[in-house]
């Protein structure tokens, strides 16, 4: 039998003084992150220099991406702190030995 696997990420990146963040929708976490850090596309990411990513959740199906998304990009400022902070306390670079 084949399954087809699926996979989808919400994350979050932020700049150098975490005084911006950029929450997005991918199924490819890892190119993504490369093009925020290598500002491939100019617009609000490249402008503000979010680039370090500090949350992620995965995710099979894209509606229920898209959905995560929305709830987090309506949510407050406080809210993605509180989420950030419960499962990235030091707020590390999730990707910082990706690229090595």
């Amino acid at each position: 039998m084949i399954t087809n696997i699926h996979q989808y990420n919400v994350y979050i990146v932020t700049n150098k003084a975490h005084t911006v963040f950029y929450v997005g929708v991918t199924s490819d976490l890892f190119t993504r992150i490369l093009q925020h850090k290598n500002k491939a596309y100019p617009g609000f990411t490249a402008k503000y220099e979010c680039h370090k990513l500090v949350y992620f959740e995965d995710f099979q199906w894209i509606d229920q991406a898209i959905a995560r998304e929305k709830q987090l990009k309506g949510g407050s400022r406080q809210n993605k702190i509180d989420l950030i902070v419960n499962s990235n306390p030091d707020w590390k670079d999730l990707s910082k030995d990706w690229f090595d």
